[in-house]
């Protein structure tokens, strides 16, 4: 399982990459989070956040979704975890968590944290990828990069896309 996986990063967090089927193929949940954050502000990402003292990882993903977009923690089968990543510039180590949940859900965002919920394809992320060199905060850097529907993924997110891209290639 990830969470005996090493990665660095002082903050430890868990992220829930949400799956859902559809006649068109498996979907996945993001956020793209308010312009007004602190950190990673207008990113898209996996809802999630910072694990709370002695939590579990796995709780800790399934709390931060059930917060940030209201999806119920019973209303996830979690499948298993995929390989941490660390953040770059802000220092988390994040674990991903993949679950299964009902398609048709109807979110309840985060006034304060949370300006989107996107339900993207895992073929148009596939067929959006990209290697890109991107600048942020005046640092020019390399990434893969995932644009569907003019919005593009990048950094920690765009790499837990790949990881489960990779794993899931069989039936994509």
């Amino acid at each position: 399982m990830a969470t005996g996986l090493s990665v660095h990063g002082g903050t430890r967090a868990a992220v829930l990459v949400a799956l859902y089927p559809d006649p068109d193929g498996l979907h996945a949940v993001f956020t793209r989070r308010r312009d007004d954050l602190r950190s990673h502000a207008g990113e898209i990402s996996f809802p999630g956040g910072r694990q709370d003292e002695g939590e579990e990882l796995e709780t800790t993903a399934l709390r931060e979704a059930e917060e940030e977009v209201g999806l119920p923690r019973d209303a996830v089968r979690v499948l298993g975890a995929l390989p941490p990543t660390p953040t770059i510039v802000t220092g988390y180590a994040v674990y991903p968590f993949v679950g299964l949940i009902e398609p048709g859900r109807r979110w309840l965002p985060s006034a304060t944290e949370v300006a989107e919920v996107m339900e993207l394809p895992l073929r148009e992320l596939r067929d959006g990828h990209d290697r890109q060199r991107l600048v942020h905060r005046g640092v020019p850097f390399r990434s893969d990069t995932y644009a569907v529907g003019g919005h593009l993924i990048w950094g920690a997110t765009a790499r837990i896309v790949r990881d489960l891209l990779e794993r899931l290639a069989p039936v994509l």
